[in-house]
């Protein structure tokens, strides 16, 4: 593998506090630096970052936990609410199944229902579900290597070959990009790779090369076909699994 998915980065207002909140929902080990690892069932970890801007904008990705009885949906949504989450309104009808949450920050997630089967097979973190276009699913299932689970209605999803989360792109309309998205993906070269040929590599499929970005010296930050940032990270990692 040429590339792979380190984290999902998160802008934020106290990036500690909220490392702690999702450390404790997910039972992810909490590491130096407000980074997440996570469980043996989940490629990729997450990364809580000092937000650059005074109010975040609304976010392209959110968040969708599963459960594997009714009783676990309830006591997901209980231990959120606990830990500082609250209920939010999307427009969701009073028949829906699944539950709308925020984080402390505002950020979106969703506690899906039992027997949801477009993310059985997945884990307890089942789904980033991103706001995007058919291209750029297409873009991210050859950046990273992972296939295709999903290519019906102009929407896209992919999911690594060793399991875990979905990937989704929900497909057109297409919400108006922020000046900068308040997350985006962290990816990583394995050691002795070329990061310029991977660079190389993801331009040729679609990426731009930006000026700067929030990471510094320590990354390259791109933007994938549909302007959505990401970021090599150049400096050493640990790996993600725990």
């Amino acid at each position: 593998m040429s590339i792979t998915l380190h984290a999902l980065a998160v802008d934020a207002k106290d990036p500690a506090r909220l490392a702690r909140f999702w450390s404790d929902l997910l039972g992810w080990e909490l590491a130096d630096g407000n980074e997440l690892l996570p469980d043996e069932k989940t490629p990729f970890g997450m990364r809580f970052l000092p937000s650059p801007v005074e109010e975040k904008p609304p976010s392209h990705i959110h968040f969708h936990l599963t459960s594997e009885t009714p009783e676990q949906q309830q006591e997901t949504v209980a231990r959120a609410l606990e830990l500082g989450g609250r209920h939010i309104d999307i427009g969701q009808s009073p028949e829906a199944t699944y539950i709308v949450l925020a984080d402390p920050e505002g950020n979106e997630f969703c506690v899906i229902e039992a027997g949801n089967n477009f993310l059985a097979n997945t884990a307890f973190f089942g789904e980033v579900a991103t706001d995007g276009t058919r291209e750029v699913g297409y873009f991210w299932s050859k950046a990273l290597d992972w296939p295709l689970v999903w290519d019906q209605d102009e929407e896209t999803a992919i999911q690594a070959p060793s399991g875990g989360p979905k990937i989704a792109w929900g497909g057109p309309p297409v919400s108006p990009k922020p000046p900068k998205n308040p997350m985006h993906l962290d990816l990583t070269v394995p050691a002795g790779g070329d990061v310029d040929a991977e660079v190389e590599r993801l331009v040729a499929l679609g990426a731009t090369r930006l000026e700067s970005g929030q990471e510094g010296a320590a990354a390259i930050p791109m933007a994938d076909p549909d302007g959505n940032e990401f970021c090599i990270l150049t400096a050493p990692r640990e790996p993600a699994s725990s």
